[in-house]
């Protein structure tokens, strides 16, 4: 039932239009408090201790001297922790990483490994008799290193299935007139975050209370009922301001150990990870080697497409980079074969990073369109157009809107692509050499199950509850927009509260979903608030309040491939003498849905093509295969893209409704990323002449493909083609 009134429509309109964040003045005053600064009586402070060996056993934990320091008030380890429930399946389908079910066992399966939490009274005590604890282990032979056919590879289910397949793809591969077949490597990244894991953990009248920085307060008081056999409501977990997550900041060690300290000591203790110890414990974007083969007729058509991706991933986890999903999404071709496949090595488990399977799949497919668009004399963009699906190329399913198109049509206009001379390494400016790259965007637009609560006040204002999460998105913002128009009210009379699993069950920031998750639960219950409101004269002093759940209205949507779409464009400049290779301009036009607010949208879309700059020229944790820690696991050692990095770079979309979604929002959390460092990397090639497919672009690699073929860039084995 739809309510207006005189003076409706002069109040609705909130959403679209550019609103600063509701929480701003809080943060740059320092008024927001996050996780690891809010104070706490009686407050103990937890310290880490990781091993120093890639595999083996531990011996013994010499804990008597710790334990006589200043201020020391326990060490926790394998011999003296509680035991924990690890079997079950937990919030998003999967079983616990037992990094975070920490002391268990004496097994230590990679280097980084909790092995001791040393409490005391303050971290620096804390920290000074963690480095003095003495931990002696049985080594063992260890392997950390991901090669593209390494014999323990296996196919990995997960949440999607390892492999598809459709057609006779070695005969299309023969009969096509032109063929790519290449190999495309990603490294390690690090999610690099500005605020580092932090978790208080107390008991309070019998409930546990975590006050923590995390992607889900529902999620975690649900992991951590389970883990500590707990009802879970005698658990509360509470995050209101979070320094930036990425995917990392789910069920972690410091979690874990905090409340096992609080539930020994019976005292509140804070367990902050350092940023080294986050290198190891918080989870990383596993690297990737990926093989693609593309056969098409001399027009650039597909006839047949094989996307192969191999991750890593620990002995005692199972994490699955998905990175040959996104070829089952973008082109069609007769003939159709895609497979992920993981490794298990002595290395930390990885996790979900901005755009996982998409960002490093997305370097693949498009580093290899561009390819068969240089082989078939054809314009990348033309060829990409020439390929599009009409349905889901694997799946079948209809698409709910798929307006690449015109992503590429707008981008190729703003960026000037028409003036663009096909022909590599003719363009210069001086020392440098110019090149200009495209590359195609796509994330998936789903929905969780989420509730929500919204008050009218007697006052005349509301009040919104819901577990949502604000990871720096501006989550809390684009909710108080939705509200307000759901309401039919303005900004300033709604107040968005979050992060605190009180709230009820909803869904966690994570895969571009929670802020179309959270609409549609607050767009439910305002709309059932306003029909009660139109039937009761005055509202009481407690207010009147409607709860939402959306479980059984995500359960009855068609089923449909729903996605983001995107066109990315780079120009770079590379000066082959030095090595050195600056993107002098960037554009991203998107086709996400609904845009709740522009500002934070923009800001959203425009961090994450600057991550693929990083992604293409700088990120890159490197493991000593000797010893399988990193090399400077740090931000002075771990470098990323910086303001320096990006002197000119701009986001905008087009109109993208979905008739059949109830918000139409799709998110821009993470489409921003994908192809953004195949559009560098395609523009570099544009610049030089020269292929480079294993990122980052370095400057060694630059300067040795420059002179004579870099082995690191020679042809596969297998027969795969390679330039450089």
């Amino acid at each position: 039932m739809t309510i207006t009134s005189p003076g409706a429509a002069a109040l609705r309109g909130a959403v679209g239009v550019a609103h600063t964040r509701v929480e701003g003045r809080d943060k740059v005053t320092g008024a927001a408090r996050y996780a690891g600064e809010i104070p706490f009586a009686e407050l103990a402070h937890g310290w880490l201790a990781l091993s120093t060996v890639t595999r083996g056993r531990i011996r013994s934990v010499e804990t008597a001297a710790v334990l006589d320091m200043p201020g020391v008030l326990t060490v926790l380890h394998h011999g003296n922790a509680p035991r924990l429930n690890t079997d079950y399946i937990g919030m998003l389908g999967v079983p616990p990483d037992p990094t975070a079910a920490v002391f268990q066992n004496d097994r230590v399966p990679y280097a980084g490994w909790p092995v001791a939490l040393v409490v005391a009274e303050t971290p620096e005590q804390a920290r000074e008799a963690a480095e003095a604890l003495v931990v002696t282990y049985d080594e063992e032979p260890h392997d950390t290193a991901l090669v593209a056919d390494h014999p323990g590879a296996y196919p990995a289910e997960g949440h999607m299935p390892a492999e598809t397949e459709k057609g006779d793809l070695e005969g299309q591969l023969a009969a096509s007139a032109v063929v790519v077949d290449a190999r495309y490597t990603t490294p390690e990244q690090q999610h690099s975050m500005i605020e580092p894991h932090a978790a208080t953990a107390l008991w309070d009248g019998g409930r546990l209370e975590v006050v923590d920085s995390n992607q889900g307060t529902t999620w975690i008081q649900g992991e951590l009922a389970k883990m500590f056999s707990l009802d879970e409501s005698s658990v509360r977990v509470r995050s209101e301001h979070i320094g930036g997550g990425f995917g990392s900041k789910g069920l972690r060690a410091h979690q874990v150990s905090a409340v096992m300290a609080a539930t020994a000591l019976q005292r509140p203790v804070r367990v902050v990870m350092t940023r080294r110890q986050m290198f190891s414990l918080a989870g990383y974007r596993s690297p990737t080697t990926q093989r693609v083969r593309l056969g098409a007729d001399l027009d650039g058509r597909l006839r047949a497409l094989e996307h192969h991706s191999l991750n890593q991933t620990s002995t005692v986890y199972e994490f699955i980079e998905p990175g040959a999903g996104v070829a089952r999404v973008m082109y069609d071709a007769d003939a159709h074969r895609t497979a992920n496949h993981v490794v298990r090595l002595d290395v930390p488990s990885p996790t979900w990073m901005r755009a996982p399977g998409e960002a490093p799949g997305s370097f693949a497919i498009e580093s290899a369109l561009d390819e068969l668009a240089e082989r078939c004399g054809v314009d990348p963009i033309e060829l990409r157009l020439r390929n599009e699906p009409e349905t889901g190329p694997v799946s079948g399913l209809p698409f709910s809107s798929r307006n690449l198109p015109a992503c590429f049509r707008e981008g190729a206009r703003r960026f000037g692509w028409a003036d663009r001379d096909p022909r590599p390494g003719v363009r210069r400016d001086g020392r440098w050499l110019l090149g200009t790259g495209t590359a195609a965007a796509s994330f998936g637009a789903g929905a969780g199950p989420s509730t929500a609560k919204v008050t009218a006040e007697a006052d005349g204002s509301f009040s919104v509850r819901i577990a949502a999460a604000d990871i720096g998105t501006g989550a809390r913002t684009a909710l108080t927009l939705i509200a307000a128009d759901a309401l039919e009210t303005t900004p300033d009379r709604v107040r968005v509260r979050i992060g605190d699993s009180d709230f009820g069950p909803a869904m966690i920031a994570g895969g571009s979903m929670g802020t179309r998750s959270w609409a549609w639960a607050i767009t439910a219950a305002a709309g059932e608030l306003r029909e009660r409101l139109a039937l009761t004269p005055d509202i009481p002093p407690e207010g009147i309040t409607v709860r939402s759940d959306t479980t059984e209205a995500i359960r009855a949507l068609a089923r449909k491939e729903r996605h983001s779409f995107g066109a990315q464009f780079a120009e770079v400049a590379v000066d082959t003498a030095t090595g050195e290779i600056r993107v002098r301009r960037m554009l991203g036009i998107f086709a996400a849905g609904r845009i709740v607010n522009p500002l934070t949208a923009r800001n959203q879309l425009v961090g994450g093509m600057t991550w693929g700059i990083s992604m293409a020229l700088h990120e890159e944790a490197v493991r000593d295969r000797e010893t399988g820690r990193h090399y400077s696991p740090d931000l002075a050692g771990y470098h990323v893209a910086t303001n320096a990095d990006v002197p000119d770079i701009e986001a905008d979309w087009v109109d993208d409704h979905d008739p059949d979604d109830p918000v139409g929002i799709k998110g821009v959390g993470e489409i921003g990323i994908v192809g953004a460092a195949a559009a560098v990397a395609n523009a570099v090639w544009h610049a030089t002449g020269v292929r480079h497919r294993n990122l980052p672009i370095r400057p060694d690699r630059v300067l040795t493909a420059a002179s004579t073929p870099d082995p690191a860039e020679a042809a596969p084995s297998d027969g795969g083609a390679a330039d450089a």
